[in-house]
């Protein structure tokens, strides 16, 4: 069975080895929605998608510890990835992505990840150095990241 899980629904209930995390760019809802994309290039599979994209997100909070909605989508995502069995990381070209370099630095040694940076992409060199430097697999468009986690869960 096929499911999406947003911020905040709970993780219990989801199996590791069935499971991915979709981080990458969103930049405050100024990227392109490219989760949408590919969990519906999956929707075929026994799996489930976790899409930190929120549905019901507000610009307007504050980006602090003190914040309780901005605390739980921090750590829903922190928890949601510690979960999943496959991480995939998108870097925009027309993004920083801060948080995804971030998140990079974090599970890079972990095995779950497979990064999707295409050229343009401002920091792609160091990108390149670190999934080199840690065997994470690293693939130049979102069909071909798509692919790959087909390729995995298959193993």
């Amino acid at each position: 069975m096929f499911e999406i899980r947003k911020p905040p629904s709970p993780l219990d209930a989801v199996s590791p080895s069935r499971s991915v995390f979709l981080a990458g760019s969103i930049e405050m809802g100024q990227a392109e929605d490219w989760q949408t994309s590919v969990a519906n290039s999956l929707c075929d599979l026994d799996l489930t998608v976790l899409n930190p994209r929120r549905d019901e997100w507000d610009a307007s909070w504050e980006q602090s510890i003190h914040n309780p909605n901005f605390r739980e989508q921090v750590e829903w995502e922190l928890a949601a990835q510690e979960r999943a069995g496959t991480i995939v990381m998108y870097f925009s070209p027309a993004t920083t992505a801060p948080i995804t370099l971030l998140e990079l630095g974090l599970f890079a040694r972990s095995g779950k990840a497979i990064v999707c940076c295409p050229d343009g992409f401002w920091r792609k060199g160091n990108v390149e150095i670190v999934c080199a430097r840690y065997g994470v697999p690293m693939v130049e468009t979102l069909g071909d990241l798509s692919e790959s986690v087909r390729s995995r869960l298959a193993t």
